[in-house]
């Protein structure tokens, strides 16, 4: 498959909002500054939840992102780390369960793959822009 040109896709606002996600989850200073004093830069409010909901809930991002190639993702390599971002997630909530604070959830051991896996699909984003 090949990858598609960002004029290409369906839904470029919806990507740009990703980008958004993925720059929180990717950075634990704004993690703690927004998502726990709610000091977001900028102004505004920003908590993990709204990440977790366009992945899970408001896309198949999480489901199935090779559904999204075309609509807000460029190809398979995109789709790919978003995958392993969603796995990341999926093993916190797995063992955590989902109703932590973001405090607590950034304080898991398990929150360093988050993170790992989030700046890894940022570079990667950022790289098709």
């Amino acid at each position: 498959m090949e990858k598609l040109e960002l004029s290409q896709l369906k839904y470029p606002e919806m990507r740009k909002e990703l980008i958004d996600y993925l720059h929180g989850l990717s950075d634990r200073e704004y993690q703690y500054q927004a998502w726990v004093e709610d000091n977001r830069p900028g102004g505004g409010h920003d908590e993990l939840d709204y990440a977790i909901h366009f992945l899970y809930d408001d896309t198949d991002l999480a489901d199935d992102p090779m559904s999204l190639i075309g609509w807000i993702l460029t190809g398979k390599n995109e789709a790919d780390v978003i995958t392993n971002l969603v796995k990341a997630l999926d093993i916190i909530f797995d063992k955590y369960g989902t109703e932590l604070a973001d405090k607590e959830y950034i304080a898991k051991n398990e929150w360093e793959n988050v993170l790992s896996m989030a700046k890894d699909a940022k570079s990667v984003f950022l790289s098709s822009n």
